[in-house]
């Protein structure tokens, strides 16, 4: 039987567990970006420099390799290429490369909520700080500002007053590869917005989670999420709404076979929205938490459906029990000093420690999520435990830093 190639768009640590998956499946996995000294090149059969924005290179390569399939697992830079290739090839695909686009512009994305009547943000898209100041009578008050393409939470900025908003453009501008931003309307949330990984299969959607998402208001990045915990703050009500539009989303857009990472939240005024859908794993392990949370492989599947092999059986499942991950994070910069766990919180709580530094290595305070220096997995026995654990964080865990 000939092995079958899958190409892995990034190198970044969130790739192993995919990396893993796919060989235990007996794929041949080729990794490429342009920068070489990413981990997860070093567990794959083969590596390239090639930059993943540039989906002309990356089709030659893909040419040139005979690859069987193409993924940008939580690589959010990679997504539109990889739909690229997928449809110049004639491989598996997440959908039509321009329902990905869409999917993967902010405020294309806001645009066609608007045309198709989902609950959408007020929301503009800019070019220049010139036309975005330019415009000053039309924006709302509080608002978001942040690039139409990066992720991570990078280049994202919250503005209450016309005095604010030049800085924070110039901060959008910065991160943004295409020189776009996108303003929308704050939408004020009821309990926790939910980020977390669902699944469809020929287009119908067969597993959907969602979290409770949070933050550090003490982080230097406080739109940078820092905990996640299953299952979320909304009730069955909005949970079942949001589903219903997300089905409808994936229906318009005429979605295929996929993970998703879906961002939603639902307002002050009782209205559900979809705020991010990106045809990838979400970062920040959340398939891999989604797996130690309800039992249900979602890395495998992802693989399997990249090459064009059956997926399995994706089906909704419940959550065993309450789950939480945390983010672990530097509020500083400086060089790293140890992990502090409370004894009685790491033997009755704690299920893994997954920690991406070692002593005196330099770490960042926490700005965007590349700034993380591993993760938490938790799991409770009820949610007054769970919210207890995360209200009071600093008692039982410290990240030491000099």
């Amino acid at each position: 039987m000939i092995q079958k190639k899958l190409l892995l768009l990034g190198g970044l640590r969130y790739l192993l567990p995919v990396i893993e998956a796919a060989h235990k499946q007996g794929y041949y996995v080729i990794t490429c970006d342009y920068m070489p000294d990413n981990v997860a090149h070093q567990y794959a059969d083969e590596y390239h420099n090639v930059s993943i924005i540039d989906k002309e290179s990356v089709l030659r390569l893909s040419k040139e390799l005979s690859i069987d399939g193409i993924m940008s697992f939580a690589v959010d830079p990679g997504v539109m290429t990889a739909a690229y290739v997928q449809e110049q090839m004639g491989l598996p695909a997440f959908g039509p490369y321009e329902s990905v686009c869409i999917l993967q512009n902010k405020d294309c994305f806001r645009s066609f909520l608007a045309e198709h009547d989902f609950n959408v943000p007020k929301a503009k898209g800019f070019s220049s700080l010139d036309e975005a100041l330019a415009d000053k009578d039309w924006y709302p008050w509080p608002c978001i500002v942040k690039p139409t393409d990066s992720a991570g939470s990078k280049g994202v900025m919250r503005v209450d007053t016309l005095e604010e908003l030049e800085r924070a453009l110039r901060y959008a501008f910065e991160h943004s590869l295409s020189k776009r931003v996108i303003v929308e309307e704050f939408i004020e949330k009821q309990g926790c917005s939910s980020d977390s990984d669902c699944f469809s299969l020929n287009g119908k959607l067969k597993f959907i989670s969602f979290s409770a998402q949070r933050f550090d208001e003490n982080a230097v990045g406080p739109y940078v999420p820092s905990a996640y915990s299953w299952p979320s703050s909304m009730n069955m009500q909005q949970e079942t709404e949001l589903t219903s539009e997300i089905q409808r989303l994936l229906s318009l857009l005429k979605m295929r076979t996929s993970i998703y990472n879906i961002e939603t939240r639902v307002g002050m005024n009782g209205k559900p929205y979809i705020m991010e859908v990106s045809p990838r794993g979400g970062g920040n392990r959340l398939a891999e938490m989604l797996c130690f949370a309800t039992g249900m492989d979602l890395i495998t599947a992802s693989v399997r459906a990249a090459v064009g092999d059956e997926v399995g059986v994706i089906e909704q499942c419940t959550y065993d029990g309450h789950w939480a991950e945390i983010i672990l994070h530097a509020d500083k910069d400086g060089s790293f000093v140890g992990l502090d766990i409370n004894s009685e919180y790491r033997e009755k709580y704690v299920r893994q420690i997954d920690l991406w530094v070692k002593e005196n290595d330099k770490v960042l305070a926490f700005k965007g999520a590349n700034n993380a220096i591993g993760t938490l997995v938790l799991q409770f026995d009820s949610k007054e435990e769970l919210e207890k654990a995360l209200k009071y964080q600093n008692a039982w865990l410290q990240v030491k830093v000099n």
